[in-house]
């Protein structure tokens, strides 16, 4: 039985079947690859999806002492789970926030108080963490064919490389550079197995950031943040408004949207991630980091894309400790990531994250498009699929959900349609 599959406990919760490493182990396990990925992983969601917290934050017009908080807490606390949940269980679980759920917290927060959102972050943790301990989410992610789940993974991931093409149109000095810079290290047969891509991006970016001086300048309350900082707790208000609003939407993001991401790439990778102890987890976290403003905690699926992209498999969960342990050091310094994320253009925001996603986007339409993928149940007409991503694409909005939910929502329609056919004739 290998070192990722998993036991499951009468509870439902799955267990891991070999001790977690020890010190040894983790020694002879370790290497500049899995330092790399880790890095590479924390450094994507230090980025793009710190700009969406951001952009959330301002939308509700909140300080940007508790627009560091918020940081913190998804940095800080989801990190510490990243490290324990992949020693535990010798696997890549990078635990981080839902970012279609932060769109949607950017979206109420202009008729919500923030102290009911706070409330609303914890009433969701507790459901989440009800439906994984009845194991009724392991039954609903049973059903889902994986090509569906893959495409609606290519759907959200797609706006990643546009946003790449329009950057280097946007800034060529710039976003030209970094993706110049990431195209030698790839294609360098020397230094692309020994240094991470986008990093070399980064530093590119940054140089050429110097020398056209486009560094933008500071406003008075990101100047006034410390370098380093502990959080502002918010205390809890509870209202039937802000739950009808946001509880139901949020706990979807995370279960049907975020988790089912997080799985998907990890089964690509050749991991069995534990669904019900990872949505268990989910809940418990999403509670306890709801009083530092952080918005619910998930499976990432981008940066378990990262973490399993280089090296042996039964090594990978080096990477995910070290994407854990980087992501403490990184909330730590959260509001020194504030000031840095106000002080770089857009175009380089773009171009690093498109780069960093363009592996996991290619491996996402590959699974959902691939003549050899195989799942359980079936998925054999490719119009789910194309479905999926068509709907996911669309950015559509509807009852307070995205698009990747209905993509997913309307792929699994569409298979159970086509392929009924095929399903008699089994019979």
């Amino acid at each position: 039985m290998s070192t990722t599959e998993t036991a499951v406990l009468r509870s439902g919760i799955e267990r891991p079947t070999e001790r977690p490493p020890r010190l040894r182990e983790l020694r002879a396990d370790f290497g500049g690859r899995y330092l790399g990925a880790g890095a590479t992983g924390v450094l994507f969601s230090a980025t793009g999806p710190v700009a969406v917290i951001m952009g959330a934050a301002s939308a509700g017009s909140l300080s940007a002492t508790q627009t560091a908080s918020w940081i913190f807490g998804v940095f800080v606390l989801n990190g510490l789970l990243t490290i324990v949940a992949s020693w535990v269980y010798r696997m890549p679980l990078a635990f981080f926030w839902t970012i279609p759920g932060t769109v949607l917290v950017g979206q109420a927060l202009p008729s919500l108080t923030w102290p009911e959102v706070v409330g609303a972050y914890i009433v969701t943790g507790v459901l989440i963490g009800v439906l994984g301990a009845t194991g009724l989410v392991a039954r609903i992610m049973a059903v889902l064919p994986h090509r569906v789940v893959m495409a609606m993974v290519a759907g959200a991931f797609l706006s990643f490389g546009t946003d790449l093409i329009r950057s280097v149109s946007a800034d060529v000095a710039v976003a030209g550079t970094m993706v110049v810079a990431w195209v030698f290290v790839t294609r360098s047969d020397r230094l692309g197995p020994r240094v991470p891509a986008v990093l070399v991006a980064l530093v590119a970016g940054l140089l050429a950031l110097v020398v056209t001086g486009g560094f933008v300048e500071l406003g008075a309350s990101e100047s006034a943040l410390p370098l380093l900082g502990l959080p502002e707790l918010t205390a809890p208000q509870f209202g039937w408004g802000a739950s009808a609003q946001l509880v139901i939407p949020l706990a979807i993001t995370v279960i049907a949207v975020q988790n089912g991401q997080g799985a998907a790439v990890l089964s690509a990778a050749g991991h069995r991630p534990p669904i019900t102890a990872v949505t268990v987890l989910c809940g418990v976290w999403s509670v306890l980091a709801a009083p530092f403003g952080a918005v619910s905690t998930c499976l990432a699926g981008p940066t378990n894309s990262l973490i399993t992209a280089v090296g042996e498999r039964q090594r990978q969960y080096t990477s995910g400790m070290t994407c854990g342990f980087l992501a403490v050091v990184v909330g730590i310094g959260a509001p020194l990531l504030v000031r840095g994320l106000e002080s770089v253009p857009s175009a380089f925001i773009s171009a690093l994250a498109g780069l960093a996603m363009l592996e996991a986007l290619r491996n996402a339409f590959v699974a959902a498009f691939g003549q050899s993928a195989r799942e359980s149940p079936p998925c054999r007409s490719p119009l789910g699929p194309l479905v999926t991503l068509l709907v996911t694409i669309s950015g559509v909005h509807a009852a307070g959900l995205g698009a990747p939910f209905w993509g997913l929502v309307a792929g699994v329609a569409i298979t159970w349609l086509m392929d009924r056919p095929h399903r008699n004739q089994d019979r």
